[in-house]
């Protein structure tokens, strides 16, 4: 068995790409699955770095299905998008 070194630590890159390439998938989705109604909640919904941060009062509530716009919360549903992603992204890795 021979190993190819360039390949090898190539991909190895590619992986630790991985944690911020999926942060950066899941705020656009986490934000377009927040309900709106006045805009506070997806206006004060950002991503710094590895996390995101729905910085506001209510969200607990919000993502229990408070509201009606979003029954099943966001961050399951964010979360199972997620795993689709990483799992196509390692995929081509």
């Amino acid at each position: 068995m021979k190993i190819n070194a360039t390949q090898f630590f190539e991909r190895m890159k590619n992986l630790t790409e991985v944690p911020l390439d999926v942060m950066k998938q899941a705020h656009p989705f986490l934000r377009n699955k927040t309900p709106i109604a006045s805009g506070n909640a997806r206006n004060k919904t950002k991503r710094q770095q590895l996390k995101i941060k729905s910085n506001y009062a209510y969200a607990g509530r919000l993502d229990e299905g408070w509201s009606k716009q979003a029954p099943n919360g966001f961050t399951d549903p964010t979360i199972d998008e997620l795993d689709k992603f990483v799992k196509n992204k390692i995929k081509r890795i």
